[in-house]
């Protein structure tokens, strides 16, 4: 018998190995099964045969393993060498649990491949996916209360959902930013994250154990501002409280200042944050001592910052020093691929304590999808909850249940074409690439192996590229 962990065996398992384990695995799974080079059958015990309907197993020996199970990723197995421990296969509407193992002969060439079916229901595996959805809850409960107690962050990086090409270069930059200690400037529409990403920002950063204070500037009165910012001295002004009040920048001291919606604060104030900024130092209302802070800002706003500059309602050199790193966050109408994973994160958020367990189908997904969302991901949170709070069908979101509670889509305004850079050619097939595959999976409502079909390619081939967009 080959020795398994030797310098000279190198390949993997060999044909006797398998054999030897073969009785014992097939005892213990529900089904077994084994293909060639070529990926034909060689071999299928009878209650694999029977779980796939095909009643004789002989009438399987020697077909193309996809002819008779089309959603099988062995042919894959079996041209890379690597081993696919675990899989959920879908097979006549039956969700399998299976694992694949390549084995090689004595010149360690591959010479096919072996398969198990661990469990045809997935309903044993339902205490430990539980347990997982249990404990993170929990872990984000405990998140949220120590966030009320102190100032700071009730977000990371992971709470900034999606996979798409876009998505994934806004956690890109944020990676970035959270590694250098300088102003970042987050422009984005109203409901696409700008706080979550701000919060996560911080999160990772070497400012981490300190404040995180966040402000929202469209929200206080203009007259109140000054104070809101640096403080009030005892006696400020008639009324004012006989201790010295701190302001944002003084209780974010060593940490994080957020401005939201910075595009409107007013000239005169714009003027006192510029030097706040470079100067390390500010002066509280009512104070002839002037402070020193120490804080990292995020700005982040929904208006257009250079059209303000242009207008002379917003100051340039303030732009030029909050916008030393610049995120762009996507409208959710530019990255409908991550619709699916926003709305298992929504959802979970939505159902947290609640006894409650909300899922949606791929054609409520579908549904989502035919929106234009003008409201970003905070109005698809408020779609979610009100289709769930509607549903007559339980915890389960159907494309009934979407329409039911879906504003009547919207007209997609289509801007003026602008002279684009040239890029290299690899990055335009790329993207060219990655949107042929969020339109596929869009047009076939999340049916991965339609959408694999649409494209002309193999599911496998699909999987490994869906798999680079992640």
């Amino acid at each position: 018998m080959t020795e398994l962990f030797t310098d000279k065996n190198k390949s993997g398992l060999t044909r006797d190995l398998i054999e030897a384990l073969f009785p014992m695995f097939e005892e213990a799974s529900a089904g077994a099964i084994a293909v060639d080079r070529h990926t034909r059958i060689t071999w299928i015990n009878s209650s694999y045969s029977h779980l796939l309907g095909l009643g004789d197993p002989a009438q399987a020996i020697g077909k193309p393993v996809r002819q008779v199970i089309p959603q099988t990723r062995m042919p894959e197995v079996v041209e890379t060498g690597k081993p696919l421990l675990l899989d959920i296969m879908e097979h006549n509407q039956q969700q399998l649990v299976v694992t694949r193992l390549p084995y090689y002969d004595q010149q360690g060439e591959i010479e096919g491949a072996v398969a198990f079916v661990l469990y045809d229901d997935l309903q044993p595996l339902t205490p430990l996916v539980s347990k997982y959805r249990r404990l993170h809850r929990d872990l984000a409960a405990a998140r949220k209360a120590l966030a009320k107690k102190a100032r700071g962050t009730r977000y990371s990086l992971g709470d900034f959902v999606g996979g798409s090409p876009a998505a994934l270069e806004v956690k890109r930059r944020a990676r970035l930013a959270a590694g250098r200690d300088m102003p970042v400037l987050l422009l984005g529409e109203t409901g696409t994250g700008k706080e979550v990403l701000a919060q996560a920002i911080h999160a990772v950063s070497p400012r981490a154990d300190k404040p995180f204070v966040g402000v929202n500037v469209a929200a206080i009165p203009e007259n109140l501002l000054e104070a809101e910012f640096f403080g009030v001295a005892p006696g400020a002004y008639t009324g004012a409280d006989r201790r010295t009040r701190d302001g944002k920048f003084q209780l974010a001291n060593g940490g994080t200042l957020f401005l939201d919606e910075v595009g409107d604060m007013p000239l005169p104030l714009q003027a006192k944050l510029l030097r706040a900024l470079q100067e390390g130092e500010i002066e509280p209302l009512g104070s002839n001592k002037v402070a020193n802070v120490d804080v990292r800002v995020i700005a982040a706003t929904s208006r257009n910052l250079e059209s303000m500059i242009a207008e002379g309602s917003f100051r340039s050199d303030l732009y030029y020093r909050l916008n030393v790193l610049e995120i762009n966050i996507p409208p959710l109408r530019d990255r409908l691929a991550d619709l699916g994973v926003l709305c298992e994160a929504l959802l979970g958020e939505i159902c947290e304590g609640q006894g409650l367990r909300g899922e949606i189908t791929d054609a409520g997904v579908a549904a989502l999808g035919s929106y234009d969302w003008p409201g970003n991901i905070r109005e698809l949170r408020n779609v979610l909850e009100r289709a769930l709070t509607m549903s007559e069908d339980g915890d389960l979101l159907d494309a009934d249940a979407i329409f039911k509670v879906l504003p009547r889509a919207s007209q997609r305004t289509v801007p003026a074409m602008a002279p684009r850079p040239v890029r290299p050619l690899a990055q335009t097939l790329a993207e060219a690439e990655a949107q042929a595959i969020e339109q596929a999976l869009l047009a076939c409502r999340g049916n991965r192996t339609k959408a694999a079909r649409l494209l002309g390619i193999s599911r496998s081939v699909f999987y490994e590229k869906l798999a680079k967009l992640s």
